[in-house]
């Protein structure tokens, strides 16, 4: 019986009592705190939810402005006249618009061939210079051809052929210029006062003297002059 109660006693007296744990040295233990790495996770997780929570009202608020303010893009245009529709890049026109002049073109019935000497007489020893000159009275300038294949100079006395320069001519050429509205093209002939024949035959006569008077015709084409007076002396 006596040992029965020295086990109790010592068993009461080795148990731990209630209460705040206790460290080797029998003083209660200190809590421990988190380190700085813990902290700097904790606010970085914090700061990040609301950076999203920021984010979710913007979209939001930018959702329902686009619902109020509607659709920025043009609309389409329906009207019950297919004439009144705008189209891109012009305006409707209230005034018609004047037609268009019709372009100038060359008339050949409005071109004109003058024929003139350079003298009204000459001595006995003198040469007459023919001139030819053809004139455009077209609005518009026209191309002709001025060459030799087209030209004529006609010396005539009466009725009388006395001279051509296509006659003896052994080859025409062909020159085309373009003459402006209003100007003229001019070309010489200095005549030897002598007679010739078609084709260039023989002739030993030649042109009255003695003030003699003789015409000169210009021709161009189907085109002739009005005939110029010369006198021979």
């Amino acid at each position: 019986m006596a040992t029965n109660g020295k086990q109790q006693s010592t068993a009461r007296s080795t148990a731990r009592p209630k209460g705040a744990a206790r460290g080797a040295s029998g003083t209660p233990a200190k809590k421990r705190r988190p380190s700085p790495a813990v902290y700097r996770r904790r606010r970085q997780v914090v700061f990040g939810g609301l950076l999203l929570v920021i984010a979710l009202v913007v979209v939001g608020v930018l959702a329902v402005s686009g619902t109020f303010a509607g659709n920025p893009e043009p609309q389409a245009v329906s009207t019950s006249d297919p004439t009144q529709v705008p189209t891109q890049g012009s305006a409707p026109s209230t005034t018609p618009s004047p037609s268009a002049s019709p372009t100038p073109v060359c008339d050949f019935n409005l071109m004109t061939v003058a024929a003139k000497t350079d003298k009204p007489a000459y001595g006995a020893d003198e040469k007459p210079l023919l001139t030819m000159t053809i004139t455009n009275g077209n609005a518009a300038p026209c191309e002709v051809n001025v060459g030799t294949s087209q030209m004529e100079y006609v010396v005539m006395s009466g009725s009388d052929r006395i001279f051509s320069s296509k006659d003896c001519q052994t080859g025409g050429v062909d020159l085309v210029k373009t003459i402006q509205p209003g100007k003229s093209e001019t070309a010489n002939f200095p005549w030897q006062r002598n007679r010739s024949l078609e084709g260039c035959g023989v002739i030993d006569a030649k042109p009255g003297a003695g003030g003699a008077y003789y015409t000169f015709e210009a021709r161009l084409g189907n085109k002739a002059s009005p005939k110029a007076v010369f006198q021979l002396n």
